[in-house]
C-alpha cells in the first residue's frame, strides 16, 4: 500500500514536471499574442539553416516584412486594435505558408516585424511566396469595435549568397531590402 502511494506520488510529480517543461518551452519559443514562433526560435533556426545550407550547398531564402504605418494604427485605434491587427496578420500569413502541403514557419521577430525562413528555396520561389503573403494581407479586414482596419506590408526578400560568412550577413541584406521598400513608398516588395 505504501509502495502504491509512493508510485502514485512519483508519477504525479513526473506529470507536473512535464507540464511545467512544456509551458517553459512554449514561453521560450512562441509569441504569446500571435501564436507564431518568436525571435529566440528564429535565431536558433536561422543559425541551423545557414550552417546546413552552406555545408550542403543548399538554397536558402528569407522574407522579412513590416506592417506599414503600424504606429498610426496604435495611435488612432489603440493598442488593443493593434494587437488584433498583429493576430490577424499572423493568422493570414500562416495560412498562406501552409499551402501546397508544405508548412513554412512564420516568426514574429519584433513589434510589427515578421520573418519567414525558406530552406531549399531560390530567390524567385521566395518572391512568389512573398507576393502571396502581400496579397493575403492586402485583402485582410480586421474588425475592432466599430472599425474595420486595412493594412499593407513592406517586404524584403533575399537568398543566401556565397559572400555570406554568417547568418547576420544574410539578415542584413534582407533587412536592407525591407528598408528599401519602406523608404520608397511602402506597400511593396524588394528582392535582390
Amino acid at each position: 500500500m505504501i509502495l502504491a502511494g509512493l508510485m502514485y506520488g512519483y508519477f504525479k510529480l513526473q506529470n507536473k514536471d512535464r507540464r511545467i517543461k512544456d509551458r517553459l518551452f512554449q514561453a521560450a519559443n512562441w509569441d504569446a499574442l500571435t501564436r507564431v514562433k518568436n525571435y529566440a526560435a528564429y535565431d536558433r533556426e536561422i543559425g541551423y539553416q545557414f550552417q546546413h545550407s552552406v555545408a550542403h550547398h543548399r538554397d536558402l531564402a528569407m522574407i522579412m516584412f513590416d506592417i506599414d504605418h503600424f504606429k498610426h494604427i496604435n495611435d488612432t485605434y489603440g493598442h488593443l486594435a493593434g494587437d488584433e491587427v498583429l493576430k490577424g496578420i499572423a493568422s493570414a500569413v500562416s495560412n498562406v505558408l501552409k499551402k501546397d502541403g508544405e508548412t513554412l514557419t512564420l516568426y514574429r521577430t519584433g513589434g510589427e516585424e515578421f520573418n519567414v525562413i525558406l530552406p531549399g528555396y531560390k530567390v524567385e520561389q521566395a518572391q512568389a511566396v512573398a507576393q502571396d503573403v502581400f496579397n493575403a494581407v492586402a485583402q485582410l479586414s480586421v474588425k475592432y469595435n466599430e472599425n474595420v482596419i486595412h493594412v499593407t506590408l513592406s517586404i524584403g526578400v533575399s537568398s543566401l549568397a556565397v559572400k555570406d560568412r554568417n547568418p547576420l550577413d544574410f539578415y542584413k541584406r534582407v533587412d536592407a531590402n525591407l528598408y528599401h521598400s519602406k523608404k520608397n513608398g511602402r506597400m511593396q516588395i524588394t528582392v535582390d
